[in-house]
């Protein structure tokens, strides 16, 4: 196992979860991908949104921020489905999101989302943006899954909490 992941893999005993383990994950993920804005949704199939539960620039993509994707191409594929999606472009991107310009207007040009997803429910969806265009690739995709797997045990605990 890589250092970052493990460095990762052991936030799960920190105290203070769910923040300790998704602090490591954007400096962890920082070390391997490299990005401009991290964030991590929760998916809340019953109304179609997502909401934002950790943000590494909340003064521009503030926490508890929700927005309708479930009915969305992007959602279909994503949050439906459990595909993971590479936006290589801004066009890509534009196509995605309805807060493209706000994405664009911070020189984010491309996104990779996975998926967190736990016995074949999606939960939520981890997002890299960088500036640029094209600076992800097939392979980075593929290289977040475990990243992305091991941020599922706050997703669960965040699940229990709301139905307690």
């Amino acid at each position: 196992m890589s250092d970052l992941l493990n460095e990762l893999a052991l936030a799960t005993a920190h105290p203070g979860q769910p923040g300790a383990l998704f602090e490591t994950a954007d400096r962890v993920l920082q070390g391997r991908f490299g990005h401009q804005l991290f964030t991590l949704l929760a998916y809340h199939p019953e109304s179609g949104e997502v909401e934002r539960l950790y943000s590494s620039r909340p003064e521009d993509f503030p926490l508890q921020g929700r927005k309708l994707m479930g009915p969305t191409e992007w959602g279909a594929r994503v949050l439906h489905s459990g595909e993971a999606y590479l936006g290589r472009t801004v066009a890509d991107i534009r196509w995605a999101f309805p807060d493209h310009e706000l994405i664009a207007s911070l020189g984010l040009g491309c996104i990779l989302n996975r998926p967190l997803v736990w016995n074949g429910e999606v939960l939520g969806v981890l997002s890299l943006l960088q500036e640029g265009e094209g600076r992800y690739s097939e392979a980075d995709l593929e290289a977040a899954a475990p990243y992305t797997a091991l941020l599922l045990p706050a997703y669960l605990q965040l699940r229990h909490d709301a139905q307690s």
